[in-house]
Formats: C-alpha cells, sequence, structure tokens
C-alpha cells in the first residue's frame, strides 16, 4: 500500500513547553515527530516549523498564512495536513482553516493539555492519532477536525470546555468519530457549508465580541462607532435577547456597520421567531438590522465576520454567508 505523505505545521503551545529549556520555553517539535515509529509503516511525514508560540499570542492573519501555506503544499502531493498549536484558541484555528481551505485534504489540528515534562504527557498520543486521521480516505472531503483525545471533532462545532482535563474538547452533537484501536472511525457526517465569496482583498480587520451580561447598561457599546470598528458581534442572552436600554444603540449600529447577533450559551440556533412584544427580543433585535449568527457562536461569528469584510461582500453576501449557518440552510 503507498504511503500517505502528511505535513504538520507546529505553532508552540504547550505541546511545545519545556520549564526546563532554558530562555526558549517553546522547543523545536520536528525531532520529536520524526521518532514516531509508529507511523513509518503507512505515512511519509514532513515538519514545518511555521513559529514558536502560545496560542494566546496569535492573531487571526497568522491562521491566514497557514492556510495560504496549507493551499501551497496541496500542490506539492500532500494527502493531508496537522496544525499543532496551544490548546487556547484550537477551536478558532479549525474553523478558520474550514473556511479558507475548500479542499477535500484532511486538516487537523491539535495540541496537548499536559506539556512533556508531565507525567501522562497526551502529545504523543494526540499527534499519532492526528497523523492517522490526516493519513485516512475515510476523513477526506469532512472538512477541518480538532483531534484530541482519541476524538474527531469538527471545525463547525467544537469548543474548547475545560482549562486542565485532557478531554478539554467537547461538540454539542458529540464528536465525528473516534480512533479505535488506532484506525479513524467515522459515525457522523456534517452537512458542508461553503461561503463561495470568500475572496481576502485586504489586511486584517478587528471586530469585536460585545456580551452582553445581567442589568448591561450599555455604556461601553456606546464606543464602539467610536472606536471605528467595521462590524460587531453581540453576544447576547438566550435566543437572542437583550436589555431594552441597548435597543436604540444597536439600531444605530446596524445601520452603519454589520452587527451579528450571537448568543452566549455556545450551543443551538438562534430563535428568529417566539418572543415579541418587547424591545430586546429576537424578534425586536432582528427587525432592527441585526444579522442572525444561525448555529455559530460568538467566537466563531466573530471570525466568519472578519473573512467577509477582509473580502470587502456587500452586506447581502454577509446576510447569505450566516443564513448559510443557520437551520434555514
Amino acid at each position: 500500500m503507498k504511503k500517505k505523505r502528511v505535513c504538520i505545521l507546529t505553532l508552540g503551545g504547550t505541546i511545545a513547553f519545556s520549564p526546563n529549556a532554558g530562555d526558549e520555553k517553546i522547543t523545536d517539535l520536528t525531532p520529536f515527530i520524526e521518532g514516531l515509529d509508529e507511523v513509518k509503516d503507512f505515512a511519509e511525514v514532513n515538519t514545518i516549523a511555521v513559529m514558536r508560540s502560545s496560542s494566546s499570542a496569535l492573531h487571526v492573519s497568522d491562521i491566514i498564512q497557514v492556510g495560504m501555506e496549507i493551499k501551497r503544499l496541496i500542490g506539492e502531493g500532500y494527502d493531508g495536513f496537522i496544525v499543532i498549536q496551544g490548546t487556547d484558541t484550537i477551536e478558532e484555528t479549525a474553523f478558520l482553516l474550514q473556511l479558507l481551505v475548500d479542499m477535500p485534504h484532511p486538516i487537523i489540528v491539535t495540541g496537548a493539555m499536559r506539556n512533556p515534562d508531565m507525567r501522562g504527557a497526551d502529545g504523543p498520543a494526540n499527534i499519532l492519532a492526528s497523523i492517522r486521521v490526516a493519513a485516512s480516505d475515510k476523513c477526506r472531503g469532512l472538512g477541518a477536525f480538532v483531534v484530541f483525545n482519541d476524538e474527531i471533532h469538527s471545525a463547525y462545532f467544537v469548543r474548547k470546555v475545560h482549562p486542565q482535563s485532557t478531554e478539554a474538547f467537547a461538540s454539542e452533537f458529540g464528536p465525528l468519530g473516534y480512533l479505535a484501536e488506532g484506525t479513524p472511525s467515522i459515525r457522523v457526517v456534517p452537512v458542508k457549508r461553503t461561503i463561495p465569496w470568500i475572496n481576502l482583498k485586504t489586511e486584517q480587520v478587528h471586530v469585536p465580541i460585545y456580551s452582553v451580561p445581567l442589568g448591561d447598561d450599555g455604556m461601553l457599546l456606546t464606543k464602539i462607532e467610536e472606536l471605528g470598528y467595521p462590524g460587531l458581534v453581540l453576544e447576547a442572552l438566550g435566543g437572542g435577547h437583550t436589555p431594552s436600554e441597548l435597543v436604540d444603540t444597536l439600531e444605530r449600529l446596524a445601520g452603519k456597520i454589520p452587527v451579528v447577533l450571537a448568543s452566549r450559551i455556545g450551543a443551538g440556533d438562534m430563535l428568529t421567531d417566539t418572543y415579541s412584544g418587547y424591545p430586546g427580543s429576537e424578534i425586536s433585535l432582528l427587525g432592527r438590522g441585526l444579522i442572525s449568527a444561525g448555529l455559530l457562536d460568538a467566537r466563531k461569528s466573530r471570525l466568519l465576520l472578519i473573512l467577509l469584510l477582509m473580502s470587502e461582500c456587500s452586506r447581502d453576501q454577509i446576510v447569505e454567508s450566516f443564513r448559510i449557518f443557520s437551520k434555514e440552510f
């Protein structure tokens, strides 16, 4: 059987962090990956050290560059790709790559919760599992994944749910599949959602998330326009609700920039037609020009909106993009 070609791009993170490594705490993973003898029977693995950074220090522009590099490397005949980074922003990296690289090649993002110097370090198992997924024909055409703790999660739904446990990632409906005795076993195939007009034309833009707590007076919200942001994601209460004090400000903002209405819950679909009769309901806000995030949480809504703004999309294209991520699609 012909060996599959897998390319690993390393960005840093806990998986490469060594407290005893001197000034350069984040080490080069290349020698370690090259020592994974288990993969030599089924895959040829090449490692590219892109950067050595904590995941909290990554920027959207960094992941855009990773996506561009993956597109370039596809032309060199690779069958699958793995991005290794810190776990804090893995779900965001995976979703960005899902949007940026519309190709059948498996793209996996992984990392570790325990650094290499700790007992029971989970990095080796996560890398090995990721290589198996990247080399699997079963995983072609299913989009980008997070592979962690022998679970295969879709980039659409995965979230980090624990700051210490090796079971740090979960999805609303569970993983797409698992590693069973080292073999990827896919149980669920996600609906493919493609945004055809993502074609980046400008430098990275910045979009804030405004999270609405109990009894918010909206004072900070009034500064969004003043600060010149080109868009906003509102992380609202429940199915898409805010205190009535915020409504006028939101309506004014939505008349000037795209304002996406997401939920702080992080699961389920945004409501569109349940509550009426009071300012601040989802019907009230959508009627004032806010755009429903559909099934996306605020963090992923922000990333989609950033790419759409960088692609100079029209308002109609932005609305349609979020409809693709809704129950109407």
